[in-house]
């Protein structure tokens, strides 16, 4: 797979075993790796947090991304564009702004496959009946 061409993964998935519950079948472990490797560069990783945090629904222009950074507007749409093709984000032009928000369940999927059984598990200590 070359670099333009990166899969939008997750869409529709119902549930998936965390990295501590299974082994990762070789398809679902490249399908992940599209998202890591999008997340593994500290401007796209702070573009999805500035998106992610206007909350389910939210949505932000990239006139109010770009000016964040140190970085042309180019270089913002780029990063823009991998995090869109690693399935994170969505976008929809409006007149000369284009408008990006996080797709739904993807980071909850993501925390999901990260949380280890013991995180989720009711605490028990310290409860009397």
């Amino acid at each position: 797979m070359s670099k333009q061409e990166l899969e939008v993964i997750g869409q529709g998935d119902a549930c998936c075993p965390g990295v501590s519950e299974a082994p990762l079948a070789a398809e679902r472990a490249t399908e992940l790796a599209t998202v890591f490797k999008a997340l593994g560069d500290p401007v796209r990783l702070r573009l999805l947090s500035m998106i992610a945090s206007r909350g389910e629904g939210g949505e932000v222009c990239v006139c109010e991304l770009t000016p964040a950074f140190e970085l042309s507007q180019p270089t913002i749409s780029h990063h823009l564009k991998l995090l869109r093709q690693a399935g994170l984000i969505d976008c929809e032009r409006r007149g000369t702004w284009v408008y990006y928000w996080v797709l739904p369940g993807v980071l909850d999927r993501l925390a999901l496959f990260l949380t280890s059984p013991q995180a989720t598990a009711p605490q028990t200590a310290g409860v009397s009946a």
